[in-house]
């Protein structure tokens, strides 16, 4: 019963860790480039828009949808690595 409850507490560790890193990243693509970085950026051109606009318009949304498959894959890592899969079911 020990055993388990450590399991537990390492999945949702990681699970939490992973989630950290994960939203981190939104954080400096949603806020960091397309709104307190967006002067400098403008300056550089992508696709014949300046590289800040393009990132307040797009290029966070761009990220985020990543960053759920990107979510998905690594979660279904750690549930192999604990096995709560649904393959093990």
């Amino acid at each position: 019963m020990a055993e388990e409850g450590k399991d537990l507490r390492a999945y949702w560790r990681r699970n939490l860790q992973i989630q950290f890193w994960l939203l981190a990243i939104w954080f400096v693509a949603g806020y960091v480039l397309s709104i307190f970085l967006v002067e400098p950026l403008n300056h550089i051109k992508m696709g014949g828009f300046p590289l800040g606009f393009w990132f307040a318009q797009q290029g966070a949304i761009y990220v985020f949808v990543i960053l759920i498959f990107v979510y998905c894959k690594l979660m279904r890592g750690v549930d192999k690595e604990f096995g709560v899969d649904e393959d093990a079911a």
